[in-house]
Formats: C-alpha cells, sequence, structure tokens
C-alpha cells in the first residue's frame, strides 16, 4: 500500500518501536507511575523523560507540558477547561475561533456555546486565507470574548498561518486574552516556538509525527488555571487525571525528539516529494489545488477537488490500486457529506464534494508518486465515466 494519507495518521518510526519494546522487555518499568515504590517510581521516571523530550522540542519548560491520549483531548482541554475557568474567575469566556478550524476544535467550541459562551466565527476567503484586520475588528467588535483558537496549519488545505502576527495583533487590544494554537498538523513539519509564537495554549499529538496513537500533550504557561475535564485523581498536577500510559509517552518522547533533530531534513525531502505531487496533480484536466499557495505548508497536504468526480469514490477506487488518501479529515470518514472546510471556502457542494486529499511523509519516495501519476488518470476517466 502507498500511503499518500499522513495527515490522517502517520507510520510508527522503527526507532520509535524499538525503544517501546525495549521498555516492555523492562519489568521495573511496568508499574503505575503514581505508586511510591521502586515500580511505580520507575515508571514515574519513564513518565518525566518522555515530558523533558517533548517540551525540548517544542522549547518550553517540561511543567508546561500536560499530557492527554492525544490531539481531540488536547484542544477539548485547553477550550473547556479554559472557557470554564475564565468563567469561573468572572472574566470574559466566549470564544473566537475560524470557521475552517478541526472538527475537534468546531465541537469543543459548540459545547460551550450550549454551556452559554458567547461564540464567534471569523470567515475565511476562497482560499481559506483568514485576513488579521478581520481578526482585529471582530475582537474588538465582542468584548465578551476571551479565549481565541487558531491552528497553526489547516488539517486539509496545507494554508499555514502566522500565528505569530496573529497573536502579537490580538495581544495590543486586549492584553489578558487567552489564544490557543492546535498545531497537530504543523508539530513535526513546521518549526514551533511556543513563546515567539506569544500564545498561551497549543495542542499537539504522538502519531502525526510517526509516534504511537493514544499519546498527546496540551502544552500551557505552567500558571495557566484550567478546569479538568473530569475529577478522579491528581495526575498532570490535576489537569488531566487519571493513569498515564507509559509505554505511549515513551514512544512520544522519543518521536518528538527525532522530529526536532531531523526537522529541516524531513522537510527538504517532503518538499521536494510535494513539487512532484502538485505536478501528478496539474496534468490531469478539471483538477483544482485548493487552498493558498503562497502561504503553503509545503511539507504535506494537498487538497484537490476533480470536476465530474465523486471524491468518495476517487478514494475507494485508489485504494484498489492500492494507494490510501482520503476525502478530508480523519475524524470525518465514513460520510458521504462534502468537506466542510470546501464549503466555508464558498466553492459549490458539487464541487466540495469532489475533493480529495494527498498528505505526504518523508517515508515516501519519489517511485511512489510516479506510481500515482501511471494509476491516477485512468481512476479519474473511470469514476467521471460511472458519474
Amino acid at each position: 500500500m502507498i500511503d499518500l494519507d499522513h495527515a490522517a495518521t502517520t507510520p510508527l518510526d522503527p526507532r520509535v518501536r524499538a525503544a517501546m519494546f525495549e521498555l516492555l522487555e523492562d519489568p521495573e518499568a511496568q508499574g503505575n507511575p503514581s505508586s511510591v515504590h521502586r515500580r511505580g517510581q520507575r515508571a514515574r521516571g519513564v513518565v518525566e523523560q518522555a515530558r523533558r523530550r517533548v517540551a525540548s522540542a517544542l522549547g518550553v519548560e517540561p511543567l508546561d507540558v500536560t499530557f492527554t491520549s492525544g490531539g481531540t483531548e488536547s484542544d477539548a482541554l485547553a477550550l473547556l477547561g479554559c472557557a470554564r475557568a475564565l468563567r469561573a474567575q468572572g472574566r470574559p469566556c466566549g470564544i473566537l475561533s475560524a470557521v475552517i478550524e478541526h472538527a475537534a476544535v468546531l465541537e469543543a467550541c459548540a459545547m460551550l456555546e450550549a454551556e452559554g459562551h458567547p461564540l464567534v466565527h471569523v470567515p475565511v476567503d476562497a482560499q481559506g486565507r483568514i485576513r488579521q484586520s478581520e481578526l482585529v475588528e471582530s475582537l474588538a467588535s465582542h468584548p465578551e470574548v476571551g479565549l481565541v483558537s487558531l491552528a497553526a496549519a489547516n488539517h486539509e488545505l496545507g494554508n499555514r498561518y502566522p500565528i505569530a502576527s496573529f497573536a502579537a495583533a490580538l495581544r495590543e487590544l486586549r492584553p489578558d486574552l487567552r489564544i490557543h494554537c492546535d498545531a497537530v498538523q504543523a508539530f513535526g513539519k513546521l518549526a514551533i516556538d511556543f513563546h515567539a509564537w506569544g500564545v498561551d495554549l497549543l495542542s499537539v499529538s504522538s502519531h502525526k509525527i510517526h509516534g504511537p496513537k493514544g499519546a498527546g500533550a496540551l502544552i500551557h504557561r505552567k500558571s495557566l488555571t484550567l478546569a479538568p475535564l473530569w475529577k478522579g485523581g491528581t495526575q498532570e498536577r490535576g489537569r488531566r487525571v487519571g493513569t498515564e500510559n507509559p509505554l505511549a509517552l515513551h514512544g512520544f518522547g522519543v518521536a518528538a525528539e527525532l522530529a526536532a533533530q531531523e526537522l529541516d531534513e524531513r522537510a527538504d525531502r517532503v518538499t521536494a516529494l510535494v513539487v512532484q505531487l502538485r505536478a501528478v496533480l496539474a496534468a490531469i484536466d478539471g483538477v483544482c489545488i485548493e487552498g493558498d499557495p503562497d502561504h503553503a505548508m509545503g511539507t504535506t497536504t494537498c487538497m484537490a477537488t476533480f470536476a465530474g468526480c465523486s471524491g468518495e469514490l476517487l478514494t475507494i477506487h485508489l485504494d484498489l490500486e492500492g494507494i490510501a488518501v482520503s476525502t478530508g479529515a480523519a475524524c470525518s470518514a465514513g460520510t458521504l457529506a462534502p468537506s466542510k472546510v470546501l464549503l466555508a471556502l464558498g466553492q459549490p457542494r458539487a464541487r466540495a464534494a469532489s475533493g480529495v486529499r494527498f498528505s505526504i511523509g518523508h517515508d515516501n519516495r519519489p517511485e511512489q508518486l510516479e506510481q500515482l501519476a501511471e494509476v491516477l488518470p485512468r481512476v479519474v476517466a473511470r469514476v467521471r465515466a460511472a458519474s
């Protein structure tokens, strides 16, 4: 199988797998990290080593890292935890976000709106660009907003956004504002500097950087007050209760360290592959590559629409040819609905339904894209004929 769906998940790095197997062979590391005996303390050491590795990869201190089960929970803890804490403090607790955010953000926002938190959505243009002036104007006209959530990179279009510039402009108007950044798709692909970006909260996930599933982190200023999503323990300083998973976190830590060390090398390799991918897509009549060409990550995601095709059928037919792609975010898999991101760009429903997301990783090879170039034209022709 040729994996061109890295935005959904990435294959486990063999070095990460080896580190996890090595830990599994250590009986002293199989304790509960909250236990005071030797096995518990050995497990605690594994968790804290992982925390140091993730912190180092993101330029923060270990106490700035709260481990979660992944990007979705990190987004939920950031938004629900922060907004609820602001309300408890009697401060503005409304949320401002963009219409093309990941479902993990949009649905957390919807939950907060149902609880009575005001919600404001900023529109985007036909290329998925967010205008800084519109962000500032929206904040200025909604004093009830106390929290802003914006992604560093869009999960379907591959657009990257100037989070540091956005944050500076918003803080100039409201110094006390809380700013969250969903960096799940950006981590391991773009250089991230939590402090230079000027945000308060930042979400990342292990399985997007060739680590194991079931592990993620919320990066935050260590003094920040967050209401926990549930009660039942004191783990993660009470912010995320429940027994930590040392094995998954160990893999996450190793993956984060490798991603930071190899960032430039991986980016160079993948950028060349994306150029090749775009050429393959551009060679087919009726294909439009969506998004902002001037501010694309250039290192993974590429959303293309195919005139006269069903994106679902294209995905199925490519799978039959041994090529994995998707019609959008993995959390929306199994639905026949058009891409919400493309609809938010103002695309007609038929065009939005023809979208296919191609996403590349540093483990892909040029010959795999050469195979795509052979397969894709006949698959498109077959699906168009069926339509």
